[in-house]
């Protein structure tokens, strides 16, 4: 497993440790769940960038990558209800279960689905979202200010389905999408 891939199963691992310092109450603890979030979130840049500049980027990388960010972010967001809106979480949580979904159906065919450009802009306007739920948390500021860098989030997130939703006939014929 290359160094790239190493790091994507590492973000992955990171999920029940963040959830967990969410959870457990003592003092600062959202800050540090945030903290290792953010760490986590990081290492979403290095991997793709190992892998690109070692020339070692693998299906399997293109596979993983997008599973532990999902799981990383999705899992954060769900433990941030609130300050998070729980219907906002809700259509975010549907819409990678139904990307997903393609995904997994077109790997069916063949085509591994590499994550399109707004879904890495997606992403990370939803790690930045998590951030700030988790800082609104920990009392740094007003829910209000993550609320609405969630619901930025949120607009990108339905935009980027509909992306995929677009791309969905060309994947589901075996073919790869321009």
């Amino acid at each position: 497993m290359s160094a790239a891939d190493q790091l994507t199963v590492a973000r992955a691992v990171s999920v029940p440790v963040v959830v967990l310092l969410f959870a457990w109450d003592f003092p600062n603890h959202a800050y540090w769940a945030t903290g290792l979030f953010a760490v986590a979130m990081l290492t979403d840049q290095i991997d793709g960038w190992l892998a690109r500049r070692s020339g070692q980027s693998t299906d399997l990388g293109r596979i993983l990558d997008p599973v532990a960010d999902k799981i990383l972010v999705l899992a954060t967001m769900i433990v941030l209800i609130p300050p998070f809106a729980g219907w906002m979480v809700a259509a975010i949580v549907a819409r990678e279960f139904v990307v997903s979904g393609l995904r997994l159906a077109a790997l069916e065919r063949g085509v591994v689905v590499a994550a399109r450009d707004l879904s890495k802009i997606k992403t990370w306007l939803q790690g930045i979202a998590v951030f700030l739920g988790g800082l609104a948390a920990a009392g740094a500021f007003a829910d209000d200010v993550a609320w609405w860098a969630l619901l930025v989030a949120l607009v990108f997130t339905l935009a980027s389905g509909l992306d995929y939703a677009w791309q969905a006939p060309t994947l589901l014929r075996g073919r790869q999408p321009a």
